[in-house]
């Protein structure tokens, strides 16, 4: 496996057989294919190569693996766990021409995409005929569905819909042998041993390749309703939750955030909150269908029991557009006004109260004075911890601190049956703490899966553990 320069036969056979725009080393897009929105790690690519078609994919990885190049698959670039950063002179296989988008199948409500098909393109592909691939991100509009399916996404409305691989029937796949899998096609039922294609829904680019995808549809959703309310803390987040699961409506996303995201987003966005009054916490609500009458009486409760200081309620679509963006500019916002250290983790719900009610304590101990940056999708589990470097504190030493404090997060993250990864993937950055979530004969069987599916280790090497 070359993690220096690329050999010269390899680079003379791309040069024989792939179209003269299919391999770039211009250092601008080095840079900028090299990378994730993780800006921990420096890329450092030795090429990238940009396929049209999955045949150009599969003869290219099987030279890949004839001359031992290393691999890094790129989709959209959003995930923050430096799961496409090639760092050590890989060579960048970037779907972005991969695009093309089959007719929606109105009998069976699927779709077929290639992988390189961007989320928000998929959904407006799909609505004339009223359905909709419903996996939802704030990076919807730059996020791919190869890349959503390899780190098994999850997003706004995981409550209602679930994650990635519930809405993929049938991928294709290519091998680092550059043998390429038809996996379950477009079948629903399909009883005829291991699903092969859920080895590949979560993989990293670890195992293969997706380069293409059946994706299962369903009915775009009818009225919605969102709502916007403030609550005084994390616990008050936990209370007006539970008591909206048992509302007179559909929860099809229940998101929070606390003041300090929201004061990063009206600092870089210039956005404006409903409210006049600041609050420790708000909640973004959507809802689909109930009866007006018995939503309206919940509604007014939530203010007479006192489970909400303050609310406003959507009018029209632009307005919901509105109040969603408060939430969904966080991540960009927080990178755009600071150096922070992220994570991504999830609770069962069940245990979400009381493992929040321990997390001060890790802050106070471990962050003492510093800003954290707390949002997620409260519905589901998530939660997204950020922690924001101190002007007084030297870059390398806020990284340092923050990675080795980690531990005592992670810590009460296994005490309460939790994951350090809830839907951004190991990549990188987790790496080092798989072993929080994943017990030591998970651990023997990832590595003998690697190792059996990529005995060169050339498909994104060094990614989630080291075969």
């Amino acid at each position: 496996m070359s993690t220096a320069a690329l050999p010269a036969d390899f680079l003379r056979a791309i040069a024989e057989s792939f179209p003269a725009d299919f391999l770039t080393r211009e250092p601008a897009e080095l840079q900028e294919y090299g990378r994730d929105w993780t800006r921990v790690y420096a890329p450092a690519p030795g090429a990238v190569v940009f396929p049209r078609t999955t045949d150009e994919v599969a003869r290219f990885v099987a030279l890949c693996h004839q001359h031992r190049v290393a691999v890094v698959p790129s989709g959209g670039r959003t995930g923050l766990a430096g799961g496409a950063v090639a760092m050590h002179g890989e060579v960048v296989l970037s779907l972005k021409r991969m695009t093309r988008m089959e007719s929606v199948d109105l009998l069976g409500n699927t779709v077929r995409v290639q992988a390189g098909a961007v989320t928000e393109a998929v959904h407006q592909h799909c609505a004339p005929h009223g359905l909709t691939w419903p996996v939802d991100f704030a990076s919807k509009g730059s996020s791919t569905v190869g890349g959503n399916i390899a780190t098994n996404a999850g997003g706004v409305k995981v409550i209602r819909y679930g994650l990635t691989r519930q809405w993929v029937l049938g991928l294709q796949v290519v091998t680092a042998q550059g043998q390429v899998l038809e996996l379950n096609g477009a079948l629903e039922k399909n009883n005829t041993g291991a699903d092969l294609r859920q080895l590949f829904i979560g993989s990293e680019g670890t195992l293969g390749i997706i380069t293409e995808a059946t994706l299962k549809l369903t009915r775009l959703p009818g009225k919605q309703d969102v709502f916007l309310f403030a609550v005084p803390d994390v616990a008050a987040v936990l209370r007006l939750f539970r008591d909206a699961r048992h509302a007179p409506l559909v929860l099809s996303a229940y998101e929070f955030f606390t003041d300090k995201c929201l004061a990063r987003v009206q600092r870089h966005r210039k956005l404006r909150s409903p409210f006049e009054a600041s609050s420790g916490c708000y909640v973004l609500l959507e809802s689909e269908g109930g009866d007006p009458a018995a939503v309206e009486a919940w509604l007014g409760s939530l203010f007479e029991r006192g489970l909400v200081t303050d609310g406003t309620q959507a009018q029209g679509a632009a307005q919901a557009q509105e109040l969603w963006s408060l939430r969904e500019s966080i991540s960009e916002s927080l990178s755009a006004t600071g150096v922070l250290h992220k994570n991504d983790i999830s609770l069962p719900v069940a245990n979400l109260e009381a493992f929040c009610s321990e997390l001060d304590a890790v802050f106070a101990s471990r962050y003492p004075g510093w800003e954290i940056c707390l949002f997620g999708h409260i519905g589901d589990g998530n939660l997204h911890v950020n922690v924001m470097k101190p002007d007084a504190v030297e870059k390398a030493d806020f990284f340092a601190h923050a990675k080795q404090s980690d531990h005592a997060m992670f810590d009460l993250v296994r005490k309460h049956g939790g994951s350090i990864s809830a839907e951004h993937g190991i990549g990188l950055l987790k790496k080092d703490y798989l072993d929080y979530t994943r017990a030591p004969g998970e651990m023997e069987l990832l590595r003998t899966l690697k190792r059996a599916l990529d005995p060169a280790g050339i498909l994104n090497p060094g990614k989630i553990l080291d075969a």
